[in-house]
């Protein structure tokens, strides 16, 4: 299959300005997906940035990278992972059957990950794929100051917990079709799990980055 990479890497951050060229050791943000996408080329065909940025697309230009610029109605805070997709699509001429999604938000995956995801995607058969991971904490609600348990009753220990599993963000596999006809995952997507500290970087805030660089410190001096 002819498989295209699109990393979204749009202007506006309200919590943390800049963010997505913002450095995080050394590198612009959205190009540690940017490297991710090209030592997995065996997979991938194409990457293209999406963003409304300036800076991002001198950046990208510059490498000699593919931008698709968006228009402001794409730029907001309420824009839609699925309506950028599309649009990158729309605005193609070459034909894809399968898109990879790279989130800038992750910068740290696995180094096998795509691999094994890919290999999953054929294996099953499936039109969509993406990454998850157990959650290990005890949630409840706050009604009228009292609070009341959602997965789990009281002096019920963390390892008895019900398993339950979360986006991490990490990676998104779709059919190219299936993006076009508005969806990016359904019920019959396919859930791959990931165990891995990596899992748990999702940067919208100065204190996700500064754990995002700590664990590339740590990786670093290994």
């Amino acid at each position: 299959m002819k498989t295209l990479a699109i990393i979204p890497a749009r202007k506006y951050s309200r919590r943390l300005p800049g963010k997505n060229y913002k450095e995080l050791g050394g590198l612009p943000l959205f190009w540690h997906s940017v490297n991710y996408a090209r030592i997995n080329s065996e997979i991938i065909d194409e990457i293209i940035i999406s963003t409304d940025d300036s800076i991002i697309i001198d950046i990208a230009k510059n490498e000699n990278l593919r931008v698709i610029e968006r228009p402001v109605n794409l730029g907001k805070d309420t824009t839609s992972t699925l309506e950028v997709l599309i649009h990158v699509l729309e605005n193609i001429k070459e034909k894809y059957d399968c898109v990879i999604l790279l989130q800038p938000t992750n910068p740290l995956r696995p180094k096998n990950l795509l691999i094994d995801c890919w290999k999953t995607i054929l294996d099953t058969n499936s039109e969509s794929l993406f990454t998850v991971s157990r959650n290990h904490r005890k949630f409840g609600k706050i009604e009228n100051d009292n609070f009341k348990p959602f997965n789990y009753t009281f002096g019920q220990r963390s390892q008895e917990l019900e398993p339950l599993y979360y986006e991490n963000g990490l990676l998104y596999i779709a059919k190219a079709d299936m993006i076009k006809n508005g969806k990016l995952m359904d019920e019959n997507s396919f859930p791959y799990i990931v165990d891995h500290p990596f899992a748990e970087v999702d940067i919208d805030e100065q204190v996700d980055f500064d754990y995002a660089e700590f664990l590339i410190n740590r990786i670093d001096n290994q």
